[in-house]
């Protein structure tokens, strides 16, 4: 896992994005490809934590005008529990903020 108190806002830069009853994450770790597992791995650590099942995919991309990421979605969220995961993820990996 990462070191707690590193901040890890350079390496991987994370998005939120909330509508209605949608609610999503996305990891970005191009320039960090050595980071995937660490997130995969918090990922898991926070499905096991909260019994949540959200959507996880990656987006793999050999141009230079996309980012290998993570997505992680929650499509029917109508308590908003999303939030209470993704909290989770981000400390987990030392993010303390998201892009805008």
């Amino acid at each position: 896992m990462s070191k707690k108190s590193e901040n890890r806002c350079g390496q991987i830069k994370a998005y939120f994005r909330r509508e209605e009853r949608y609610e999503g994450l996305q990891l970005v770790f191009k320039e960090h490809p050595e980071l995937k597992d660490e997130i995969l791995e918090a990922i898991e650590e926070a499905k096991r934590e909260t019994g949540a099942d959200p959507v996880v995919f990656e987006n793999r991309c050999t141009k230079d005008s996309c980012p290998d990421a993570f997505y992680i979605e929650f499509n029917d969220d109508y308590d908003k529990d999303g939030g209470d995961f993704f909290e989770i993820v981000l400390k987990k990996l030392g993010i303390d903020k998201c892009e805008q």
